[in-house]
C-alpha cells in the first residue's frame, strides 16, 4: 500500500491538473460561443451558394469547361482542416481518418494542410504535404480561404492535381461534430443520377443564359464558390474544435474529481491505519511497563 506522503503528493498533482482542465474548459466555452454564432450566421450563405451553383450548372445544359471535368493528372489535392493544438478528444484524428481510411491512393495524394495536428498525423502515415497554411486556423478570414483557393485552382489548372477535395469537421451543435469530405473540383452537376438517368433534371428546367460568355462567367463564379466552401469549412471546424475541447476538458475534470475522491479515501484509510498502529504500540508499551 502506498504511503500517506505518496498519496498526498499524487492527490496534489491531480488537483493541479484539475484546475488546468477547468480553466481550459472555461476558455473553450467562451471561444465556442463566439465561433458557434459565427458558424450559424454563415451557414445559410454557404449552403445557398452550394445549392445555387449546383442548380445553375444543372440547368445550363452541356458546358465544356476545365472546372467541370477531371484534370489530366491522377493526383488528388485534399485540403485538410484540423487544429494547431491537441486536447480535443478525437477531433483531429477523426479528420485524419477520412484520408488514411478513405479510398485514396497514398502516392496520388497531395495535401494542403490547415492545422499542425493534421500535418503531424498524416506525415507519420507517409502522406506528402504540398502546402501548409496552419497559421490561418486560429482566426480564419475570407481572405485566408481565398489564398488557399487560388493555390489549389492554380495547381488544378496547371495539371498538378486532377481533383480537389475538402476534409473538415461539420458543426451541428455543441456536442455533435461530423467529419466530412467534399469533392470541390471537378464540380458535379446537380441532377445526375447514379444510373445516368435525367429524371431529376426534368423537375425544374428553366433556360440558363450566361452574360458574359459561359467560360468567362464560370471563371468568375467557380473560384468564389470554392473559396466560399473552404471558408465555410474553416468556420465550422473552429466551432467544432472548441466544442470538442470543451467536452474533453469536462470529461477530464470529472475523471480528476473521481480520482481525487478515491485518493482521499485511500489517504483516510492509511491515516486510520497509522493511528491504530500508534495506539496499539502505546498500549503495548504501557502494559509492558505495568508488568
Amino acid at each position: 500500500m502506498a504511503s500517506m506522503r505518496d498519496i498526498k503528493r499524487r492527490k496534489g498533482s491531480i488537483q493541479s491538473t484539475q484546475q488546468i482542465t477547468k480553466a481550459m474548459k472555461l476558455v473553450s466555452t467562451v471561444k465556442l460561443q463566439r465561433a458557434k454564432q459565427r458558424a450559424e450566421q454563415s451557414r445559410d450563405y454557404f449552403n445557398c451558394m452550394y445549392e445555387t451553383v449546383a442548380s445553375m450548372l444543372a440547368k445550363a445544359g452541356s458546358i465544356s469547361h476545365p472546372y467541370l471535368k477531371a484534370g489530366d493528372s491522377a493526383r488528388k489535392g485534399i485540403i485538410v482542416i484540423t487544429s494547431n493544438r491537441g486536447l480535443a478528444g478525437g477531433y483531429n484524428s477523426n479528420v485524419a481518418k477520412l484520408i488514411t481510411q478513405g479510398d485514396f491512393n497514398k502516392a496520388d495524394v497531395q495535401l494542403y494542410i490547415i492545422g499542425k495536428k493534421g500535418r503531424e498525423s498524416l506525415e507519420r502515415h507517409g502522406y506528402n504535404v504540398r502546402e501548409d497554411y496552419s497559421d490561418m486556423v486560429e482566426e480564419p478570414l475570407y481572405s485566408d480561404a481565398m489564398e488557399v483557393s487560388k493555390k489549389v485552382l492554380n495547381d488544378f489548372a496547371q495539371g498538378e492535381i486532377g481533383e480537389i477535395y475538402l476534409a473538415y469537421t461539420g458543426f451541428k451543435n455543441t456536442v455533435v461534430h461530423e467529419p466530412k469530405i467534399l469533392k470541390l473540383l471537378p464540380v458535379e452537376m446537380e441532377g445526375q443520377a447514379d444510373d445516368g438517368s435525367t429524371a431529376a433534371r426534368q423537375e425544374s428546367r428553366a433556360p440558363m443564359n450566361f452574360e458574359p460568355a459561359d467560360d468567362k462567367a464560370l471563371d468568375m463564379i467557380i473560384p468564389k464558390y470554392i473559396t466560399s466552401l473552404i471558408f465555410g469549412g474553416l468556420v465550422e471546424s473552429v466551432a467544432s474544435e472548441n466544442g470538442a475541447r470543451m467536452q474533453a476538458m469536462d470529461s477530464a475534470t470529472s475523471n480528476a474529481e473521481e480520482m481525487i475522491d478515491h485518493l482521499t479515501l485511500m489517504y483516510n484509510r492509511a491515516r486510520q491505519g497509522s493511528i491504530t498502529q500508534e495506539l496499539t504500540e502505546i498500549i503495548a508499551g504501557a502494559n509492558a511497563i505495568s508488568i
